[in-house]
């Protein structure tokens, strides 16, 4: 990483931890964002739920809420970029403050509530950007639907989303599995999930046609009941899910947290869920037998960790929480390092790495 940007980010972790978030976004729509050096490495390219990505290293949901600069990040080195939660309508989220670093552990948590502007300002930022770039140039970029707090019908919520923004996002991603909206987890229940799952099949149906789909992945917890993989396994097989995304920020505490925020309300990130993370990661890939494809996301900060998932059974990747410690030049430093943890074990590709572990 630059010294530009690690000044940079030195400089944003002095500010209140939101402030410093959309001080970032605003830097990065601004233009300066790092720029990472595009070169072919096709032992890092990855199939995951019917995407071909160049790298395996995506930016998770949460980071760019309303859409407003996945292509600043895929610039910086990201294979994929992942846009939301956005909900049908907008609104604020929880009260401040709602976001806190945990310094000490490399943590973070958050109550943010779903804070988005809506649909239609996510919809017109998507039609824009299909506009102004050819489809073999735009980079994969994803959609993560979640339901208003408020809501009467939150399945109908997801429905909303995936009917809007249908031909604008290259994937989809359900998000029922953030803990900071009351009741939202409850969808990960089986009489829930065939509803709302059912309910998204005929809608992508009606929408399909004849043409090919978009890949839909379903975002799940960390804290899910181990009895309760096989089931949500077969039930995203039946309903036609693409990949299945482990995992959202956990309500657990670990009793090795330092900071002084540990007691905060809301989902904790980084470096205290990468472990607790990967282990449900390795019981859904035992569990999935590979009829369904996975995507690791919980604590990783460096290229061991995002080789450690792969290993378990991931076939790409997501992170966000070590930017916030870190800085944007992470992911090229990530990509590096996978490409040398390949070499060295023998393998080609990162497929041939997936569950090795």
């Amino acid at each position: 990483m630059s010294l530009f940007y690690k000044m940079g980010t030195a400089v944003m972790r002095k500010l209140p931890a939101e402030r410093a978030h959309n001080t970032t976004i605003k830097a990065l729509k601004a233009g300066l964002g790092p720029v990472a050096i595009k070169t072919t490495s096709p032992e890092l390219v990855t199939q995951v739920g019917g995407l071909t990505l160049p790298n395996p290293v995506g930016l998770a949901a949460g980071f760019d809420k309303d859409c407003q600069v996945p292509d600043a990040m895929l610039a910086a080195g990201f294979g994929s970029v992942e846009c939301g939660t956005v909900t049908p309508r907008p609104q604020a989220g929880n009260p401040k403050p709602r976001l806190f670093r945990l310094t000490e552990d490399e943590a973070v948590i958050n109550r943010m509530g779903f804070n988005n502007g809506g649909l239609d300002v996510f919809k017109s930022r998507l039609e824009k950007r299909q506009g102004q770039r050819k489809k073999g140039e735009r980079g994969i970029v994803g959609a993560n639907l979640g339901a208003n707090k408020d809501s009467d019908d939150r399945v109908a919520d997801y429905v909303t989303g995936l009917k809007a923004l249908w031909g604008l996002s290259d994937y989809f991603t359900i998000n029922i599995s953030s803990p900071n909206t009351p009741g939202l987890r409850d969808l990960q229940n089986e009489n829930a999930m065939d509803e709302l799952l059912g309910r998204l099949s005929e809608a992508r149906a009606e929408l399909t046609g004849d043409a090919p789909s978009y890949p839909m992945f379903l975002k799940v917890a960390p804290d899910v009941d181990t009895n309760e993989i096989e089931r949500i396994v077969e039930q995203a097989r039946t309903y036609g899910m693409n990949a299945i995304i482990i995992s959202n920020t956990t309500i657990a505490r670990p009793g090795s947290l330092q900071s002084a925020h540990k007691g905060e309300g809301g989902g904790l990130s980084g470096a205290p869920l990468f472990e607790p993370s990967t282990a449900i990661l390795k019981e859904f890939y035992a569990a999935a037998q590979g009829r369904i494809d996975l995507i690791g996301v919980g604590g990783i900060s460096n290229g061991a960790q995002a080789y450690a998932k792969i290993r378990a059974g991931a076939k790409a990747v997501q992170l966000y929480s070590a930017l916030v410690f870190q800085g944007p030049g992470l992911v090229t430093e990530i990509n590096r390092d996978l490409k040398a943890l390949l070499k060295a074990d023998g393998f080609s590709s990162i497929g041939e790495a997936v569950g090795q572990g």
